[in-house]
């Protein structure tokens, strides 16, 4: 056997182990993401329950600045002053751990951050579902969102039931 046909053999080998540890990456990427998530929405469910009492007194915004720098310097920019409204209102659009729990697995934080502005929970469903349907990543999220696909959804839905199919039948038979 020559050297050449140890290589071939070889190469093929090297493409599945390579193959192996890219799936790896990903699923442990999947998994880290989905942990850092939840843990956010942790960090916001204390901070509005426990320091904030879920009021928005002019105090809390100190307690949130004071809370932000000692995590800031432990942890990192993570969890700046900004992050952690953003945890807080993370919280509180997505009040329901069972729900955050599963889309975390699927979405991630940034995919979140661009459905907290939305109005509606029926709204941020929509986006979420799709996101997951259609693998959409953050900006594909974004330019969903500002091509307002719920709402054309909604309308095309609105349209659909008031549809009624008698009247076509009957343009038919008198055509």
């Amino acid at each position: 056997m020559s050297k050449l046909e140890i290589n071939t053999g070889n190469a093929d080998l090297i493409s599945d182990i390579s193959l192996l540890i890219e799936q790896s990456q990903r699923h442990i990427a999947t998994q880290a993401n989905s942990a850092l998530t939840q843990l956010f929405w942790q960090i916001g469910k204390r901070i509005n329950d426990e320091i904030l009492l879920n009021k928005r007194a002019d105090y809390g915004k100190q307690i949130v600045v004071t809370v932000s720098r000692q995590l800031e310097t432990k942890y990192g920019r993570s969890f700046s002053d900004r992050n952690l409204r953003r945890m807080m209102q993370f919280a509180t659009v997505f009040n329901d751990f069972k729900i955050v729990t599963p889309l975390a697995t699927q979405l991630s934080w940034s995919h979140f951050i661009e459905l907290f502005p939305l109005k509606t929970d029926e709204a941020r469903m929509f986006y979420a579902q799709k996101s997951i349907e259609e693998s959409w990543g953050k900006r594909a999220l974004k330019e969903q969102i500002e091509r307002k696909a719920f709402e054309r959804n909604e309308i095309a839905n609105t349209q659909l039931s008031n549809f009624k199919p008698e009247l076509l039948l009957m343009g038919m038979i008198f055509t």
